[in-house]
């Protein structure tokens, strides 16, 4: 099996460093190339509360995926693309009164990740990815994909 012979869409949890929360998220992998996919995910981070301030936080993504090793167990890839980020901030102004504020960001996305052949129709990954935007997130994820 080869990375880029089929086209693949799974689930995953991750983990952002500046939301400091975890989060759920989809995506899928076409290939385009010999060693080459693009790779669009999505991904929600549950709200969290902290000091009377809620915190909503989602991203999408648009990677390209570069596979530089690809075994029969692995493959391994290099991705890099873009990101979209948007927060929103809400919480109690202590007088009765509600006060909400919103941002979306644009920035890169660079990082590697694995799939791994475990000889079934689930293909297991995992991936770490460092997002340029404003302060930067680090983003920890893993999950299974579905060839389809």
């Amino acid at each position: 099996m080869t990375a880029q012979e089929d086209t693949r869409i799974g689930g995953f949890l991750a983990y952002g460093t500046e939301i400091e929360n975890l989060g759920i998220g989809a995506n899928a992998e076409f290939p385009i190339a010999t060693s080459l996919t693009i790779s669009p995910s999505l991904i929600y981070y549950f709200p969290r509360e902290e000091g009377g301030v809620d915190f909503n936080w989602f991203e999408v993504n648009g990677n390209a995926n570069y596979y530089f090793l690809d075994t029969d167990g692995a493959g391994v890839y290099g991705l890099a693309g873009l990101n979209y980020s948007r927060v929103k901030v809400s919480g109690d102004t202590g007088f009765g009164g509600t006060v909400s504020a919103s941002d979306g960001r644009f920035g890169l996305n660079l990082g590697a990740g694995a799939n791994f052949d475990i000889g079934g129709a689930i293909i297991p990954f995992a991936e770490v990815k460092y997002v340029i935007i404003d302060q930067g997130q680090l983003v920890v994820l893993g999950g299974v994909r579905f060839p389809i």
